[in-house]
């Protein structure tokens, strides 16, 4: 008897947060004024952040071709122009794909 009631007691508990998380998002039926402000400046840091990241990926990769073509035999610049061209194109590859993940993510929650 004194389980049955301590389970009634859980389940109502349960169910009633989960009543309320589920119908909160319906009962405001918009996002604060903050939020919307704060997601305004994230968005605009992302495109900021890819419009700056093709014309540094190039120069950074330019800088890793000159350095390796103008490095007269010396192996540590030839080694170091190759890292320089190797690690730009990693990155600007990785920050492309953090804006199709986000995109993706994005797609699914709207």
């Amino acid at each position: 008897m004194k389980n049955k009631k301590i389970f009634y007691f859980i389940f109502t508990l349960l169910f009633t947060i989960l009543l309320f998380y589920c119908l909160s998002p319906c009962v405001y039926g918009a996002d604060p004024k903050l939020v919307k402000t704060i997601t305004k400046a994230f968005e605009k840091i992302k495109e900021w952040v890819l419009k700056i990241s093709t014309p540094a990926a190039a120069v950074a990769v330019a800088t890793g071709i000159f350095m390796k073509k103008f490095s007269f035999g010396d192996e540590e610049r030839i080694r170091i122009g190759k890292k320089l061209v190797r690690n730009s194109l990693f990155s600007y590859a990785f920050i492309l794909a953090i804006d199709l993940i986000l995109a993706a993510i994005e797609s699914l929650i709207s």
